[in-house]
């Protein structure tokens, strides 16, 4: 039998602030870094890790920074999103990839059955198992719920030839409700860009926290994604953590008052 995770290494999810009680439950899929010991760091040098390509980087800073902002929740992954994509559904080839963003990564080349079984079953399934137990925890205790998916993106990929140039990113799949009036608050700073659906959008195959988790449910969730050149330092991190506590906590208010905001593209 094929095991990935050994005795005495990192459960594959951590619970930050998990006693807050805001209708915001906060989310981060690619938050770690970590490759289990068996997998020999997937036969990476570490700066490939660190590199968007195994990470999102200053999310894990950005979601405790929220977190204790706007008193909710962050519940994240801390293994490498090379080892297994926990925003991926299992079944996708890319959920572990052979190459990505130019890089080819040898200890997920020529990936036995077994092998990929092992990390959807001891690091996906789990992550995402307790993942439901703190939605149907809330839900038993009367808590409302509100899915905010944090994410950051490169400013360079090698698969997109133009340098991207947004700030930071409202993604949605089916369900706008926060989304349109996030895009619409957000706009009002003046000089930030702002991407509808940029730089990458929400949708059944590609992704599972929002349409399983959120859309699934019938609950308000939202993905956001920042420009990892704009999470480098604590301080960048917090400026970010003030700005999207100010957008979410406006935003909910409209939503609950019944205010509507056209969906601006």
């Amino acid at each position: 039998m094929v095991t990935v995770l050994q005795a005495g290494e990192p459960d594959p999810f951590s619970l930050y602030n998990g006693q807050a009680d805001s209708p915001f439950l906060l989310t981060g899929d690619h938050a770690g870094n970590l490759v289990p010991q068996s997998l020999n760091a997937l036969g990476l040098p570490f700066e490939e890790l660190n590199r968007h390509i195994g990470i999102d980087i200053g999310v894990k800073t950005l979601g405790q920074m929220l977190a204790d902002k706007i008193n909710a929740p962050f519940f994240w992954q801390p293994y490498s999103r090379l080892v297994i994509d926990c925003n991926r559904p299992p079944h996708q080839v890319d959920a572990i990839p052979v190459f990505s963003d130019g890089t080819f990564v040898p200890g997920n080349a020529e990936l036995g059955s077994e092998e990929r079984a092992a990390r959807i079953s001891e690091i996906f399934d789990v992550y995402h198992a307790l993942f439901r137990e703190q939605l149907d925890q809330r839900s038993r205790n009367g808590q409302r719920t509100v899915l905010v998916a944090l994410h950051s993106f490169t400013p360079h990929h090698t698969d997109y030839p133009d340098p991207r140039p947004w700030h930071v990113g409202v993604l949605w799949n089916r369900d706008e409700r926060m989304a349109g009036p996030l895009i619409k608050h957000l706009r009002q700073e003046p000089g930030l860009i702002v991407g509808a659906n940029e730089p990458y959008r929400v949708s059944d195959e590609l992704d599972y926290a929002i349409p399983v988790h959120g859309e699934a449910r019938g609950i308000l969730s939202v993905e956001l994604e920042v420009r990892q050149d704009l999470l480098s330092d604590e301080a960048s991190c917090a400026t970010w953590a003030d700005r999207l506590a100010t957008a979410l906590l406006a935003v909910l208010s409209d939503v609950d008052n019944g205010i509507v905001t056209e969906m601006v593209k």
